[in-house]
C-alpha cells in the first residue's frame, strides 16, 4: 500500500495570490480517518524494517565479577500500532500521535566470565508502550505540487521485558537489566529516523498530483493553489485555480470566479467546480477555433427526407436552384463568442451565439456562398462523474435565426427552421456530446478512485460529494 495519500491534500500552498477560486476542495474528518488508515499501514512496514545491530559489551556481576556480553542476529519478529491519532491544527499543520504500539524481537546472546567459562543461548525481548509523535510541515516545491517533511518526532519505549533461553538461567537474570537498557536505547534511536523517511517517502507520490492536466488537442486544465488551505479541527478546504487554458498558451478570460463555500457533509471528500471553470473552458475552445463544424450531406442519416443540397433549399429560397442547380451543399456552423455557462439549482444552461454559412458546391469543389443566418441558442446539460472525470451530454432547448447575409436574395428564414432543427439534433449536438461524453480530468493523485459519488448543481457551482479508494 502506497503511503499517505491524503496529505496531498494537506500540502497545497500558495501559488498565485488571485481573489476567488475556480475549484474548492474539502477533505473531511471521514476522508482523513481514511488517508490515516494508510499511512500508518506504510509507516508499520516502514518500522519492520529496523535494523538492531549486534551489541556487546561488559558488566560487573556480583560475585562472578566481569561477564562479557554479545547479543547477535536480532529480527523484529512483529510490530503493532493499534492506536493512533490524526489531529489537525487549526491555522497550522498536522500532528500524529501513536500510542500503546509494541515491538517483539528475536536474538542470540553470548557471555563469557572468569575468562574462560562461557554460555549461550536466545532470547525474546518485547518492547511495550511505545509512543511517537509527530509534526508534519508541508508546502510546495518549484512546480507547485506538495511535498512534506517531518518537523518534530519524539519517540518514548514505555518498558521492555527480555526472555533468555538455554544456558544458566541464574547467570543471565544478573544482567538483564543491562541489557534492557541497551537494547531500549538502540531502538528509541531508530524510530524517529524512520518515521522521517517514511513521511519523505510520500514525496514521489505527491508528485502525480495533476497540477496542470491536459485535456485534449486544444486545452490544459490548471489545478494550483491561489491561496493557503483552511484548517479547522474536521476539514481542510483549500482552493484550487480550475481554469482551462490553451495549451501552451495561458491567456486570462474577461471574467473571474466568484465566490463560494462547500458543506460539511459526510463523504470523505468534496469538489466544488464553480460556473467559472467551464467557462473559461468556453473561452479557451472558441479562441482556438474549436467551436465550428462543417455540416456536409453524408452526416444526414439516410433516412432522412432532407437533403443538404440546392435542390432541397432551392423549394425555400428559389433563387437557390436557380443559379446553382443539381448541387450539394456544406454548412459551418461556429460560435462567434464564447459560450455562456450558468448554475442554478438542478439546471445547468449554456447560451451560444453563432452563424451558420451555406455554401453550394461548385463541380470543381469551390465553395459558393449562399446565406449567413445569425444564431441564438440554449441547451441544457446533464452531468456525471465517470472515472476521476466530470463528463456531460447537453440538449438543445430553443433556437432562434435571423438573416445576417444572403448572396440569393431576400428570404424568410423561418422556413428554413425545420432544416436547421434537423442538423443541430442529428449532427451538431451529437458531436458536441461526443466531446463532453470523454470529460475533462478532475483534481487526482496517484491510483484514485471515486467511489460512491452524487453531483448536484447548485447556484454558480455544481458540488460533486464521493468517497475515495486507493488502489496502490
Amino acid at each position: 500500500m502506497s503511503p499517505c495519500y491524503w496529505l496531498a491534500l494537506l500540502a497545497l500552498v500558495p501559488l498565485t495570490l488571485a481573489a476567488n477560486p475556480g475549484v474548492k476542495v474539502k477533505l473531511t474528518d471521514k476522508g482523513i480517518e481514511y488517508g490515516k488508515q494508510i499511512g500508518i499501514a506504510s509507516l508499520q512496514q516502514k518500522l519492520k524494517t529496523i535494523k538492531v545491530p549486534d551489541l556487546s559489551g561488559t558488566v560487573k556481576v556480583p560475585p562472578i565479577g566481569k561477564v562479557k556480553y554479545s547479543l547477535t542476529g536480532m529480527t523484529i519478529v512483529n510490530l503493532e500500532l493499534p492506536k493512533s491519532a490524526l489531529v489537525l491544527v487549526p491555522g497550522t499543520g498536522v500532528s500524529l500521535a501513536i500510542t500503546n504500539a509494541f515491538i517483539n524481537l528475536h536474538g542470540n546472546w553470548k557471555v563469557r566470565y572468569f575468562k574462560f567459562i562461557t554460555d549461550s543461548g536466545s532470547f525474546d525481548l518485547a518492547v511495550n508502550g511505545l509512543t511517537i509523535t509527530a509534526s508534519i510541515a508541508i508546502k510546495s516545491d518549484e512546480t507547485g505540487r506538495p511535498t512534506v517533511s517531518s518537523v518534530n518526532c519524539v519517540a518514548n519505549i514505555g518498558r521492555a521485558s527480555i526472555k533468555f533461553h538455554g544456558g544458566a538461567s541464574w547467570l543471565y537474570n544478573l544482567f538483564k537489566s543491562y541489557i534492557d537498557k541497551a537494547l531500549r536505547s538502540t531502538l528509541q534511536k531508530q524510530i524517529c529516523p524512520l518515521v522521517a523517511d517514511a513521511i519523505t517517502d510520500m514525496n514521489p507520490h505527491l508528485k502525480t498530483l495533476n497540477v496542470l492536466a491536459k485535456v485534449d488537442q486544444y486545452a490544459e486544465i490548471e489545478y494550483s493553489m491561489v491561496s493557503s488551505p483552511t484548517i479547522s479541527k474536521s476539514s481542510i478546504d483549500f482552493s484550487l485555480k480550475g481554469e482551462f487554458y490553451n495549451i501552451g498558451k495561458h491567456q486570462e478570460p474577461p471574467f473571474s470566479p466568484t465566490p463560494f463555500s462547500l458543506p460539511q457533509e459526510n463523504n470523505m471528500l468534496y469538489i466544488g467546480v464553480s460556473a467559472f471553470t467551464p467557462n473559461s473552458a468556453g473561452f479557451v475552445y472558441n479562441n482556438a477555433g474549436a467551436l465550428s463544424l462543417y455540416v456536409t450531406d453524408d452526416m444526414i442519416p439516410p433516412s432522412s427526407p432532407i437533403r443538404l443540397n440546392t435542390g432541397t433549399f432551392g423549394v425555400f429560397i428559389p433563387e437557390i436552384a436557380k443559379r446553382f442547380p443539381g448541387m450539394m451543399m456544406k454548412l459551418l456552423v461556429k460560435t462567434v463568442k464564447e459560450p455562456t455557462i450558468s448554475l442554478e439549482p438542478n439546471n445547468m444552461t449554456v447560451q451560444a451565439s453563432g452563424t451558420v454559412t451555406a455554401y453550394a458546391i461548385q463541380p470543381n469543389t469551390t465553395l459558393s456562398p449562399l446565406f449567413v443566418l445569425n444564431m441564438e441558442g440554449s441547451v441544457s446539460a446533464r452531468l456525471n462523474v465517470t472515472g476521476v472525470k466530470l463528463a456531460g451530454a447537453v440538449t438543445l432547448n430553443k433556437i432562434e435565426m435571423t438573416l445576417g447575409t444572403s448572396y440569393v436574395g431576400q428570404f424568410q428564414v423561418q422556413s428554413l427552421d425545420n432544416i436547421f432543427l434537423m442538423v443541430l439534433k442529428v449532427v451538431v449536438i451529437p458531436k458536441v456530446n461526443g466531446r463532453l461524453e470523454k470529460g475533462f480530468p478532475l483534481p487526482s493523485i496517484g491510483k484514485m478512485n471515486l467511489v460512491n459519488t452524487q453531483l448536484q448543481v447548485l447556484k454558480d457551482y455544481m458540488l460533486i460529494g464521493t468517497d475515495v479508494q486507493f488502489t496502490g
